[in-house]
């Protein structure tokens, strides 16, 4: 169970379509990989990512100051070893580059765990039921144009999802509106929609956009100021009843903590890749649900499927095909419903052959 070996090395993906929000466009996923191999033979794929830029940073970081201390360690102290990293490189902790580092490492530790127990991930973090809800944001888009947000939201709705995301954030914010009225008016009350502002906006005008939104029974608002402004999701979240949603951009537990013990949000969504790996998700996931707070991950639906299905309190998982170039197979749908992996590990079908010809670093 000793270490013997850690490598790192990167894979971009280009997005399989168009994708603009309301402060960038998706260029590329840079993808981090970190292999680790144990003395009884058992190896263990992590994975991470950031959108665009700062892959290569993670890379070297790996490479230079985190990989070479997991050689002679037991695969087994995955918290022993997430905090000897973590406190090796407290210099640039926290923040984004040292927990998308930590989250390949130990996204391949946990690979090994569960391969070790013989269950899949869900069973091995909690293993609360074998099914999560499905939303879809790959219809949403900023891009598109009215006709197209109507059309994509009646396939998903055909698809038996229960839920869809559109992307806000245009400078007109009767646009906005104009396009969500057009959504709702073709799902329907039954089918949740949420909208997306990707920090877009300032305090006062997301209070503004709030409450011209209040008819469209809106499920949440997301990400509707920068991420580190807490004050002012805090007042959003007092001044509205539609649910604000915050997590794709925080790096670490405690900052979670703040946001609850605050009252500044209503859902959170912890991305597995960028709290630095499975050990946090989870710790994450469980303190939100001590302050009876839902958690609807981002992103990252091969690997959060299992994490959503392990613990009590998981909302939904987030429909963005982005691995299927690198993958033998895609994660199981069925009436609205992911379905948890239930082979051994991660759960994720990695096309072994497909990645290795994809390194570029």
């Amino acid at each position: 169970m000793t270490i013997i070996r850690a490598e790192a090395f990167l894979v971009d993906l280009e997005p399989e379509v168009v994708r603009t929000d309301a402060i960038q466009a998706f260029v590329k996923q840079e993808t981090i990989f970190v292999e680790i191999t144990c003395d009884d033979g058992t190896t263990g794929l992590g994975y991470s990512y950031t959108i665009g830029t700062g892959g290569r940073a993670v890379l070297a970081m790996l490479r230079e100051d985190l990989l070479p201390h997991l050689t002679g360690c037991n695969s087994r102290h995955i918290e022993s070893i997430w905090n000897q990293l973590f406190w090796s490189t407290h210099g640039t902790a926290v923040g984004a580059i040292t927990s998308l580092a930590l989250a390949a490492i130990d996204t391949a530790l946990w690979d090994i765990r569960c391969q070790r127990a013989g269950n899949p991930l869900w069973i091995e973090a909690g293993g609360h039921r074998d099914r999560v809800p499905l939303y879809d944001t790959e219809g949403g888009w900023l891009q598109l144009t009215t006709e197209e947000l109507v059309a994509g939201a009646r396939a998903s709705v055909e698809r038996g999802w229960p839920g869809i995301k559109v992307k806000v954030g245009k400078s007109n914010a009767h646009e906005d509106l104009e396009r969500l009225s057009a959504v709702r008016e073709t799902i329907g009350p039954a089918t949740h929609l949420m909208v997306d502002a990707n920090q877009s906006m300032t305090a006062a005008e997301a209070r503004r956009r709030a409450h011209l939104f209040a008819d469209l029974d809106l499920f949440w608002f997301e990400e509707p100021l920068p991420a580190e402004d807490i004050s002012g999701h805090r007042l959003l979240q007092a001044d509205t009843s539609i649910p604000v949603a915050v997590g794709e951009s925080i790096y670490a537990v405690s900052h979670f903590r703040e946001y609850l013990a605050s009252g500044a949000c209503g859902i959170i969504q912890v991305d597995v890749a960028r709290i630095g790996g499975i050990t946090p998700w989870l710790k994450t996931a469980h303190l939100a649900e001590a302050f009876n707070v839902m958690v609807a991950p981002h992103f990252l639906m091969e690997l959060h499927v299992s994490l959503a299905a392990a613990i009590p309190n998981a909302l939904y998982v987030e429909h963005i095909p982005q691995l299927r170039s690198l993958t033998h197979s895609e994660i199981t749908i069925e009436h609205g419903l992911a379905l948890a992996p239930t082979t051994p590990g991660l759960g994720i079908d990695w096309d072994r052959e497909a990645i290795d010809n994809a390194i570029v670093q």
